[in-house]
C-alpha cells in the first residue's frame, strides 16, 4: 500500500515513520510512504503557501493554488494543470481517495482505517494555520478526517495516525493474529496482558492464565473484553455481536438496557 502525504513539514514524519513496525514494513516492501512539501509548489519568491483570509479574522488560509498544483503533480495529471494557471481541471476519476485532515471532518475510527485499508494507495492533505481554502477543498478533496474533538495545529500529527492505523492492517505488516482480537476490532476493548514473572511485587496473575486450559482461558479473555468495555466504554455495547450469553454475563455485572440500543454501563 502507498500513502501520498501532502505537508508544509515534511521532516515531522521522520521519527514516526523510520522506527519499529513502519520502518520493517516499508523495508518489507508492504508499505510505502512519499512525503511531498507543498510548499515546492509555492511560486512566488518567498515559497509562500499561506495568505490572510477574506474578511478578515485571526491566522491565515493556505492558497488553493499551491495545494492544487502538489495534486496535480501526485496525482499524475500535472503538466496540463501545472502550465494553465486559468482552468481547474478536475482530478481523473479513478485517481486515489484524497483525504485533507481536518478538525471538522468526520471523526476517525477502526471502521474507518478497516475502509481504508482495502485501497491500494491513499492520498493525505495535511492542513496547518486556518486550514485551506475552501474552493480547493470542494473541488479536490474526497474526505475530511478528524482523530478526535479538539484542534492540533497542524494536520501532520492526525495523519500520522491515520498512517498507523491503516498500514497495521496490510498483509504482512503484523501476524493476522495480533489484530484478531485487539480493542475495537468487534467494538469490544481488548482483554488485560500478563508477562512473566507471575508474582510481581505481591501483585499475582489469575489463575486461569496458567492453567494450561485453553479454554478456560479464552472464555476468561473474552469474558474481560465485555467487562472491560462495560466499564470503560458501555456506548460501544449497542453495536458489538453480542450473544445471548454475552447479554446475561453483563447483566450480571451491572449492564442495563432502557430502550433498544439503549444500553447503560455500570452507575
Amino acid at each position: 500500500m502507498r500513502f501520498d502525504i501532502l505537508t508544509l513539514f515534511p521532516a515531522m514524519f521522520t521519527g514516526p515513520f523510520t522506527e519499529s513496525i513502519l520502518k520493517r514494513a516499508q523495508q518489507a516492501g508492504h508499505l510505502e510512504i512519499a512525503l511531498h512539501d507543498i510548499r515546492h509548489y509555492a511560486r512566488d519568491r518567498h515559497k509562500s503557501a499561506d495568505d490572510y483570509p477574506f474578511g478578515g479574522g485571526a491566522g491565515m488560509v493556505m492558497k488553493p493554488e499551491v495545494i492544487y498544483q502538489a495534486l496535480a503533480d501526485v496525482l499524475g495529471y500535472g503538466e496540463q494543470a501545472l502550465a494553465d494557471l486559468d482552468t481547474l481541471i478536475p482530478p481523473p476519476p479513478d485517481r486515489p481517495p484524497v483525504i485533507a485532515m481536518s478538525p471538522a471532518g468526520e471523526v476517525f475510527s477502526q471502521r474507518i482505517a478497516e475502509e481504508l485499508a482495502q485501497h491500494p494507495r491513499i492520498v493525505l492533505v495535511c492542513g496547518h494555520y486556518e486550514g485551506i481554502d475552501e474552493r480547493v477543498r470542494e473541488c479536490c478533496i474526497d474526505r475530511e478526517l478528524s482523530i478526535g474533538d479538539y484542534v492540533l495545529t497542524g494536520g501532520e500529527l492526525a495523519a500520522m495516525v491515520v498512517v498507523d492505523a491503516v498500514a497495521r492492517l496490510q498483509p504482512g505488516v503484523l501476524a493476522a493474529a495480533s489484530t484478531a482480537e485487539e480493542s475495537h476490532s468487534d467494538y469490544l476493548l481488548e482483554y488485560p496482558h500478563y508477562t512473566r514473572p507471575a508474582t510481581w511485587r505481591g501483585h499475582t496473575i489469575p489463575d486461569v492464565l496458567v492453567s494450561g486450559h485453553h479454554g478456560n482461558v479464552a472464555r476468561w479473555r473474552h469474558e474481560q473484553r465485555l467487562l472491560r468495555t462495560l466499564q470503560r466504554r458501555p456506548d460501544l455495547l449497542s453495536k458489538a455481536p453480542l450473544s445471548a450469553r454475552d447479554r446475561e454475563y453483563l447483566r450480571q455485572h451491572g449492564w442495563s438496557t432502557s430502550a433498544p440500543g439503549d444500553e447503560q454501563g455500570i452507575r
